[in-house]
């Protein structure tokens, strides 16, 4: 009982403690916003001024979490900036931060602290080096550009990949800081892309870009090294890159070109010259001339080399590689981007329509890449609208080049959607229908049957939509389109759509002189002008002009024709005229005044016989076809994967440079300027041809488990020989064995020993005796040095592999 007792109380201690912690950490607050922060700001300076590093870090934490608050922080300038040179890895963060944020607003007091900047640009920890040339870069005060430049200079070279490429990174900011450091700038770029790491080349790619895009000179020797780093590069590099190598190339290499070959052949009779190679006279089978297109060596290498990255699972290197092989690549390598492209219809909405733009741009040129995945580009019922309307874009590119079976699938899928609920994409599925028909005349018939069956139908909107497609399918060939001006007519019986009606009537009096007048135009109009009152005012329009094209084309066939002297009375006695004054009477006094003005000009310039050709030049000119393009017609000339193409042709897009021309044979630069300068060094990097010292190869052999403790374990140094070179053949052995590690430890003591040994024997020898015989002695002894260094270095990394 005791015990229950003890711990009862215990809890009920604990409990007021947290109820009056919770009362005071509440009243704190409460504080804080009452008088305006003065709390705050006097307990955070009190912990930025402390001794112990603890208190620090927190007034630290603290003035950072004002800052990501939005709050003003510059009051606390000089409490932070005189912990700069604090030795704590974590202080130096963000203090370095703080400075970035605030050291425009205070730039006298920022400079105090340039020079302990300066001074952990030798700091022995790369973390430390890299952050101190990023802040020294990106505080924007115009009088350190000159420090920066030098600072950047420094850690060009300097062994660690991530100090090189902050220094890679900074660039930008000297040159936006101070332009006249180009030249220098300019010199550090061009060592940093030739750099052997990728980590770096990617970042010297996007300040060069942004610096000196075009100071091709610099890119020239790096070109192939440039293209091999690509796959190793993290993805930004690689988009980077990429634009870089699409723009070299358009304005370095020549387009694809055809060359001449000749290919020896038998002649025509089988008889040759006398000597195999020689030509009888006047044979014209003595050699084929065999044409064969040729593409430069360098840029054959860039397209080999994007490949691997269609793998890519970033969907902008897609498309960037899309743009490479578009903008580079002949038509019959797109099959290689294809697919890369179309699975990217399997991500987000916004890749998807980014995806299906750039498709529908290479389809509007070249569509056969495509076909093998028309199923892809069926529509979705999840679809948006601006995403489906790419689609079936898409579907009537690849129709004319697709298999009869793919065919009939997207007809009845167009079908599909143009009998559907929602209006838009039944008007787009409409078409749809119509440019297919369009593109391939062997399917017209077919199309014009599935949009025959929709001019019955009671949606108005569909019936439009299909007699406007109707009209330009008939106007390709009319001729052969008689019985389908028959079919329609015959839908005005139960057609109730004004815009339906009206395009019906155009049609049939747009065909009125078919078959010498021998058609269904005058018994259409007669039909019609029974319930002339009844139509709309724009089925009215149209019945008065089908009135007038009938009557023009029975004047032009009956006047020629009429002996002189004919009285008019005769003529004003046929149908046709009788059933045009009709009309015009019933049109005279109809409400619209438009109908009203239409038949009185139709009547003057139709009464008088002289005026019968201006009426026929009015009334039946021939309208040429119309064309239906595609509703993207325009964006294959935008590059690929830009903001232009995707926003639109009718949009200015500021900012948009298209990519250059292809440049001609004869001002192509040597492709000997794209070869890697020799190296000066044996620690110069050869392949790159940048300058730097091969110091970060060093480095990642540390970090695999290859450790210099001594001269003799490490590996090569600088100016020793290679292995393979005549120096090092005495001292490898046939039958090489790896020996134990306990084995390779007793002798290195035992040549340590001996080597002691020998340094106490010559310290004993005679003066003399060493000028004597000290040259040819200093230069054994230096080879045998060498050889055994660099011997014991291969063995050492042989060592570190097992």
């Amino acid at each position: 009982m005791e015990s229950l007792s003890r711990i009862s109380s215990i809890l009920e201690t604990a409990r007021d403690l947290t109820l009056e912690a919770a009362q005071a950490a509440s009243a704190s607050g409460r504080t804080i916003r009452r008088d305006g922060g003065q709390g705050m700001s006097t307990e955070t300076r009190k912990l930025l001024n402390s001794r112990m590093d603890k208190e620090v870090l927190d007034g630290l934490r603290m003035v950072i979490g004002m800052m990501s608050r939005g709050m003003d922080c510059s009051e606390f300038f000089a409490d932070v900036v005189k912990n700069v040179a604090s030795p704590t890895l974590e202080i130096k963060k963000l203090v370095y931060i703080y400075l970035l944020r605030y050291a425009e607003s205070e730039p006298d007091l920022a400079l105090l602290s340039i020079n302990t900047i300066q001074k952990a640009l030798n700091d022995q920890n790369q973390l430390v080096r890299a952050m101190a040339i990023r802040v020294i870069s990106g505080i924007r005060v115009p009088v350190i550009s000159q420090i920066v430049a030098l600072g950047i200079k420094r850690c060009v070279a300097d062994m660690s990949a991530y100090v090189r490429k902050s220094a890679a990174l900074a660039i930008p900011k000297c040159y936006r800081l101070d332009p006249t450091t180009l030249p220098q700038l300019a010199e550090y770029l061009g060592t940093l892309l030739g750099d052997r790491s990728f980590y770096v080349v990617g970042a010297a790619v996007m300040a060069y870009l942004e610096v000196c895009p075009y100071k091709w000179e610099l890119v020239h020797p790096h070109y192939r090294s440039l293209v091999k780093m690509l796959i190793d590069m993290d993805e930004w590099g690689q988009l980077a890159l990429l634009r870089l190598l699409t723009e070299y190339s358009r304005r370095h290499f020549p387009a694809r070109r055809a060359k001449k070959r000749k290919v020896k052949g038998g002649n025509a009779g089988g008889v040759g010259g006398f000597y195999s190679d020689e030509e009888v006279e006047g044979d014209p089978g003595g050699e084929d001339i065999e044409v064969v297109p040729v593409m430069d060596p360098d840029l054959e290498l860039l397209l080999k080399s994007c490949v691997p990255l269609t793998q890519s699972r970033n969907s902008a290197v897609i498309v960037a590689v899309a743009r490479v092989y578009r903008h580079l690549a002949p038509p019959d390598c797109l099959s290689t981007v294809a697919g890369p492209l179309v699975s990217l219809l399997r991500a987000a909405v916004d890749v998807q329509h980014v995806a299906l733009v750039n498709i529908v741009s290479i389809a509007l040129e070249h569509p056969r890449p495509f076909t093998q995945f028309a199923t892809h580009f069926l529509v979705h019922a999840s679809d948006l609208a601006h995403i489906w309307r790419l689609k079936l874009e898409v579907l009537t590119l690849i129709f004319p080049h697709t298999d009869i079976h793919t065919k009939n699938l997207i007809l009845s899928e167009l079908e599909y959607f143009a009998k559907g609920y929602d209006k838009e994409l039944v008007k787009e599925a409409v078409r749809a229908i119509g440019r297919c028909a369009q593109s391939q005349t062997k399917n017209a018939a077919r199309c014009l049957r599935l949009l025959l069956r929709q001019v019955e139908s009671s949606d108005g909107t569909l019936v439009a939509e299909s007699l406007t497609v109707i009209r330009h399918i008939i106007q390709q060939d009319p001729q052969n389109h008689a019985k389908t001006v028959v079919r329609l007519a015959k839908a005005l019986d139960t057609a109730t759509n004004p815009s339906a009606r009206s395009s019906i009537v155009w049609l049939v009096g747009e065909f009125a002189g078919i078959n010498g007048g021998n058609n269904v135009a005058a018994d259409t109009l007669r039909i019609l002008a029974k319930g002339f009152h009844s139509e709309s005012e724009q089925a009215k329009l149209q019945i008065v002009l089908l009135a007038a094209k009938v009557y023009a084309h029975h004047l032009n066939s009956t006047q020629p024709a009429a002996p002189t002297g004919e009285s008019q009375d005769d003529e004003d006695k046929h149908p046709i005229s009788l059933l045009f004054s009709y009309v015009l009477l019933l049109a005279r006094f109809d409400l619209s005044y438009d109908l009203r003005d239409r038949a009185r000009l139709y009547k003057s310039i139709l009464s008088v016989p002289s005026s019968t050709q201006l009426a026929t030049l009015l009334l039946l000119a021939p309208k040429p076809t119309p064309q239906a393009p595609s509703p993207s017609s325009g964006r294959e000339s935008f590059t690929l994967g830009s903001a232009a193409m995707v926003v639109g042709k009718d949009e200015d897009v500021r900012g948009y440079e298209a990519l250059p021309e292809w440049t001609t044979l004869s001002r192509a630069p040597s492709p000997s300027l794209r070869e890697p300068p020799p190296s000066s060094a044996p620690g110069i990097d050869t392949q790159g041809g940048g300058g730097v010292m091969s110091l970060s190869s060093a480095a990642a052999a540390r970090g695999a488990g290859v450790r210099s403790a001594s001269p003799r374990i490490g590996g090569p140094h600088i100016g020793s020989p290679r292995v393979g070179s005549p120096a090092l053949q005495p001292t490898v052995k046939a039958n090489w064995a790896p020996e134990s590690l306990e084995d390779f430890l007793a002798s290195e003591e035992e040549e340590e020993e001996s080597d002691d040994d020998d340094d106490d024997d010559d310290d004993d020898d005679d003066d003399d005796e060493e000028e004597e015989g000290g040259s040819e002695e200093e230069e054994s002894e230096e080879e045998g040095e060498s050889e055994e260094e660099e011997g014991e270095g291969e063995s050492a990394g042989l060592l570190g592999a097992r």
